[in-house]
């Protein structure tokens, strides 16, 4: 395996045991713990694999070619016609001539994409070493740009001329919020602009390989490594990301929220589109011009594709790349995907059907590595439950009615069929929660409150909605983009833009928008509604229109049955009052992942408890266990480089058990005070500790504060607590580091600092605390779910009922404990990071010595583990 430096032996294992799981088309489990370089054998191993397929199917094709030229039978019969043993009645002669065709038809096509596949790699030779070709496209584009902004400036000067077109333009701006007429099933395939005038589109996938992660920052540290790699060079690889993301045109990031960027950007392209037809009529009447998106230019866009697969770029670079040519990134990366060999990507984006499906992914034979997979099971039971209000569904549906009011002349009775049936639908959901749609939602109170659950089918039955064809009303919904215009409607409508055109209508509308306003101020009922500043409603105005929340509540009601619940949750109001749907059995949708993929690597720096990952992903989705493969490897660190220690009780032999009962308890929190202050008096550097919940962490931080530890800890150690905001981790980080640097360079009292952090937040994943910034991580008791919330009880039930009983613990018993091993493994493991580093890891429970989650904790830290019935003699061998 090339290698950028001399890998350690478990590099070298790892890689291998990949190799072959890609070579036998495996589904792998593999752990590696964080610090052993896992990216970099993940590289390795895998490119080395496709670039030895590559090799293998050059050769073969050669042969074929070879055998084809020379005229000679290339297949034997059983090869290139399987289930030849059918065919004994026909006579010989007619199967010899099919046979022959099929070579032929073969040698034809492999012709076909060898020259294909040379006239690819031929242009992108040319762009790497033709720095004119570059800046050609660059020059083209902006001597465009003047062209425009000239035609703009004589467009204005004319326009000011004459002022009475303006009114007539303002009746056909709205004519793009009327739904066009729907036809249902058998829907004509309509070719968008770009297919037309390029046939390059249709270029064939190649073998590649899906790697995907779940932050756009560990991406980034990936394709990073990828470049550092032997293969940065030679390798075409593209990054995908959300609009959000690769978005350049900053009118549309402005919009802030992903649903509202979607939108927008779907917008501005169907106006691109349309407006081709729309020249035709440009005589008849002049038509107001549509905002189309200047970096949607195919030409710039084909250009960036070719720049991304010419040389490895991250998505920063990919979207400066973007800036400087003109060129969409979201749009330009996609281009590239077919000829690519690894696409990174986040895992909604992979795991998400109709997500894959319009990003242009194919899975066909191809192979996907899902990396920081840990939480695999969660994420994809995430990505298909659905949650919507009670405040959104009166909101959508008068926003709705009031939209099938003003339209009702216009729209064609297929549209109003479907839009009656939408509003009944939201009539009944509403109906559920207790309330009556006509009335304000923050008003209404609801009699019964509490957490109902039932089975999709009940729910369809109780809400009356059981004769209604969902899966029709979902197409509808997809295919005539209802959400987008509705959300058009109530930007020009409900805005306070609106007050300037009184006509009759507005008259009308004025409703919607007093309704508007008084779901804002939602349930505060201090006397009459006040308007708020005209910002605040506008801003209101901006979030992204009900209706999409509600399609995909209403999508996830076409899962099967017995694979999701829908959770009623009424609360006070009717408004605050919600519907969710959730995912039972994530397998459903894995299922098409394992199906269609050559292999499926699933890997993680701490993967244990596996058996999960077996039982309810695999197994559930059909995966024949003859077909997976298990591989852990140690750690690089010499054994003497961690100390885990598991501890029973505290200084003053209080015993250490924070379970809900007890934790509250003052004495607990005085004896863990008691033995943070111990440790930060021998600890040097960064001190990280973990509390279950920020609701703890709060409350334990409370009571020191009171009873003056606080001020006790402060004077060897600064204090951090982690923030609740993501936006402000960086800061706080970037804190906690200047001050560790500082306290060891100058010496003197302070030692360095204290990070009080939460499991499951936002510093126990992805970040590393490698060095001084995390010479000791501490685990204040065990973080069980919270086995109160309706979801987690839905779930265990479902398992007990789908799961055999593995050694004698019920499934539900085993989750909640793998739940909460996961998450101690995920934190604990941030403080090692390469092979130098050294750390102690102190779990404050004796409830980790037992056997059954003593056996949970990852192989290497398992191995090292001490377990300290007192707090003396772990103190000596920290001090040690």
């Amino acid at each position: 395996f090339p290698f950028p430096y001399t890998p350690y032996r478990i590099q070298e294992q790892f890689m291998e045991a990949l190799y072959g799981a890609l070579e036998a088309g495996r589904v792998g489990i593999f752990e590696s713990p964080t610090g052993t370089g896992k990216s970099l054998s993940l590289i390795c191993g895998a490119l080395s694999w496709l670039r030895d397929w590559e090799e293998k199917r050059r050769q073969e094709e050669a042969r074929l070619l070879a055998l084809g030229a020379s005229g000679k039978d290339g297949l034997t019969p059983q090869q290139a016609r399987p289930g030849s043993a059918d065919t004994a009645e026909e006579p010989d002669w007619v199967t010899a001539f099919v046979q022959k065709k099929e070579e032929r038809d073969m040698v034809d096509r492999l012709k076909e994409e060898q020259i294909r596949r040379k006239k690819r790699d031929d242009h992108l030779e040319k762009i790497r070493h033709n720095v004119q070709l570059k800046y050609a496209a660059k020059r083209k584009r902006c001597e465009e740009d003047e062209a425009k902004r000239l035609l703009q400036l004589s467009k204005e000067a004319l326009s000011q001329g004459a002022g009475d077109g303006v009114l007539d333009q303002l009746d056909h701006n709205e004519e793009e919020l009327i739904l066009a007429e729907y036809e249902s099933d058998d829907e004509k395939k309509v070719v968008s602009g770009v297919e037309e005038d390029d046939d390059d589109l249709e270029e064939e996938h190649v073998t590649k390989i899906y790697y995907c992660s779940r932050t756009h920052s560990q991406l980034s540290q990936f394709v990073r490594e990828v470049q550092k790699s032997p293969f940065g060079k030679d390798t075409r690889l593209v990054s995908l990301g959300s609009r959000q993301n690769l978005c350049v045109n900053e009118e549309v990031r402005r919009l802030g929220a992903l649903q509202l960027i979607n939108d927008r950007c779907m917008e501005m392209q169907k106006n691109k589109h349309e407006k081709k037809s729309n020249e035709e009529n440009e005589g008849k009447k002049r038509r107001v011009s549509r905002t189309v998106c200047p970096f949607y230019s195919y030409e710039q866009m084909q250009f960036l594709r070719d720049e991304v697969l010419v040389e490895v770029k991250d998505i920063e670079q990919l979207v400066s790349l973007g800036r400087e040519t003109k060129a969409c990134p979201y749009y330009g990366s996609r281009f590239a995907i077919p000829a690519a060999q690894l696409v990174v990507l986040p895992y909604q984006m992979l795991l998400h059907e109709p997500t894959r499906n319009a990003a242009g992914i194919k899975l066909k034979d191809q192979v996907v590595i899902i990396d920081e997979a840990h939480n695999l099971i969660d994420t994809i039971t995430c990505i298909h439950s659905a949650e919507v209000s009670g405040s959104q569904l009166c909101c959508a549906h008068s926003q709705l009615s009031q939209y099938m009011e003003r339209y009702r002349k216009s729209l064609k009775a297929k549209n109003l069929m479907y839009i009656k049936q939408i509003l009944y639908l939201l009539e009944r959901f509403v109906a559920m929660l207790g309330g009556n749609v006509n009335q304000n939602p923050g008003c209404q109170a609801v009699s019964q409150t509490g957490t109902v659950l039932t089975s999709i089918n009940d729910f369809l039955f109780q809400s009356q909605i059981d004769n209604i064809n969902l899966f029709k009303v979902q197409r509808y919904c997809e295919k005539s983009l209802i959400s987008r215009k509705l959300f058009g409607f109530v930007e020009q409508y409900g805005g306070p833009a609106s007050a300037v055109k009184t006509n009759k209508e507005n008259q009308k509308l004025a409703g919607l928008q007093n309704f508007l306003l008084t779901l804002q101020q939602g349930s505060d009922k201090e006397g009459t509604p006040q308007s708020p500043p005209v910002e605040a409603e506008h801003d209101h105005l901006r979030t992204a229109s009900p209706l999409m929340q509600i399609e995909g509540f209403l999508s996830a009601l076409t899962n099967a049955n017995q694979d999701g619940r829908v959770i009623l949750n009424r609360q006070g109001t009717v408004g605050q009052s919600s519907l969710k749907f959730l995912l039972l059995n994530p397998a459903v949708h894995f299922a098409k992942v394992v199906e269609e993929c050559r292999a499926v690597i699933i890997a993680g720096g701490t993967m244990q408890p596996v058996a999960d990952f077996r039982e309810q992903l695999l197994c559930c989705a059909g995966v024949d266990p003859a077909r997976v493969v298990e591989f852990s490897c140690g750690h690089v660190i010499p054994p003497e480089n961690i100390l885990p220690i598991i501890l029973c009780s505290g200084p003053s032999n209080q015993q250490l058990e924070f379970t809900y009962q007890t934790r509250d308890l003052p004495q607990m929190m005085d004896e863990t005070g008691r033995i943070l202050c111990n440790l930060c008096n021998v600890i040097p550097g960064g001190v990280v500790c973990f509390f279950p919940s920020y609701e703890y962490e709060k409350q334990v931080y409370g009571h020191w504060e009171k009873t003056g530890l606080l001020s006790r800890l402060a004077a060897k150690k600064k204090i951090f607590q982690e923030p609740k905001k993501a936006n402000q981790v960086e800061q706080v980080l970037v804190e906690y580091a200047k001050c560790i640097k500082r306290c060891s360079q100058t010496g003197g009292q302070m030692t360095g600092a204290l990070l009080l952090s939460v499991v499951g937040g936002k510093m126990s994943e992805g970040i590393n605390f490698s060095d001084d910034l995390g010479r000791c991580v501490i685990m204040v008791g065990m973080p069980y779910p919270n086995i109160k919330s309706p979801e987690l009880q839905e779930k265990m039930t479902w398992l007990d009922k789908t799961m055999p009983r593995a050694a004698g613990q019920a499934p539900s018993r085993v989750l909640t404990e793998n739940l909460c091993m996961k998450a101690v493994n995920q934190s604990i493991g941030r403080a090692i990071r390469h092979q130098k580093d050294f750390a102690s890891i102190l779990l404050l429970d004796h409830r980790y010595a037992r056997p059954a989650i003593f056996n949970k904790l990852p192989q290497w830290i398992r191995e090292r583990t001490q377990v300290k019935s007192a707090f003396g003699s772990a103190f000596a061998e920290l001090r040690k």
